[in-house]
């Protein structure tokens, strides 16, 4: 009788396992086109928030280090003269 009944949990944690699985799954399809959508704004909303947060930090190091900023932004004029399209 105990082999039976443990059987039987057995047969129901999978099956409900699988219909766990496949709501799931529904879910995840019908939300979708939502999420692209969130997605794409989160991912616009970090791409700002970086940018602001990196520009900052350039401020700063020219503030902290003027001789070396503008050495650097030399450099960096350098590059693109001397680029390739």
């Amino acid at each position: 009788m105990p082999d039976e009944d443990r059987e039987d949990r057995e047969g129901r944690d999978q099956r409900a396992g699988a219909e766990a699985r496949e709501a799931a799954q529904a879910d995840s399809q019908a939300g979708s086109q939502d999420d692209a959508r969130e997605s794409e704004a989160e991912r616009r909303r970090r791409r700002a928030q970086f940018l602001r947060e990196l520009n900052e930090a350039k401020a700063l190091r020219e503030r902290v280090k003027p001789r070396q900023a503008r050495a650097a932004r030399m450099r960096q004029q350098m590059r693109m003269r001397t680029f390739r399209w």
